[in-house]
């Protein structure tokens, strides 16, 4: 009996694509790195920037390239360049009206994680928001989902189900002997998600109340 659902944001609740490419862009102009092809672009949606930016800018550009996209992306608004998946607000809604205990377990920094959730309007139906530290403390998925199961009271992992996009989602529960569902209408593929080991696989948010249950 699933009590709990943690929900990954980017590629899951809501397609922040747009903000986020456009003030990592800049990011890179900025520092003097050249702007890379589309598939590698997408790529970088949902995966915490410290593992996925070095290859790319150089450990040594790093800090330079997270403060310059943290200032587009926050102080020129490009965290709200978001909107909710089509179908999402209703499966939310219904969760919620089932008794589910609801959370957001996210790789991107907590700071931001917290308006954007607000923005989007459905902060109230989540008991907590789960992020990483601005210094990287929480640097992959699986610290992430154990802080958001700690903060929810360490529940049952049989009675929690994660919802994300990436493998890191699905990895990262794992971790905690938790199922992930994988969520097609985000910026994964299906190879990705069955390789990572997905417990199912959803095509369309509203699929996610008869697989829950």
């Amino acid at each position: 009996m699933i009590r709990t659902v943690l929900f990954d944001l980017d590629g899951t609740l809501s397609d922040s694509a747009p903000g986020i490419l456009s003030s990592l862009r800049l990011a890179f102009d900025e520092v003097g790195v050249p702007w890379v092809d589309d598939e590698t672009a997408r790529s970088l949606l949902g995966p915490p920037f410290w593992h996925s930016l070095p290859p790319l800018v150089g450990s040594h550009r790093m800090d330079a390239v997270v403060a310059s996209y943290r200032r587009h992306y926050v102080e020129d608004r490009g965290m709200f360049d978001t909107r909710l998946y089509d179908g999402i607000a209703e499966v939310l809604d219904a969760l919620f009206g089932r008794g589910m205990t609801l959370a957001v377990a996210t790789s991107k920094p907590e700071g931001h994680a917290v308006p954007i959730v607000a923005y989007l309007g459905f902060a109230g139906l989540f008991v907590t928001v789960c992020g990483d530290t601005l210094d990287g403390r929480r640097d992959s998925k699986a610290l992430v989902v154990g802080e958001a199961l700690s903060r929810l009271g360490d529940p049952d992992p049989k009675s929690v189900l994660m919802v994300g996009d990436r493998s890191h989602d699905v990895l990262g529960s794992a971790a905690h002997e938790v199922h992930c569902i994988g969520a097609l209408w985000g910026y994964g593929t299906v190879r990705e998600l069955v390789v990572a080991g997905a417990h199912a696989l959803c095509g369309q948010p509203r699929e996610l109340l008869d697989l829950i249950g």
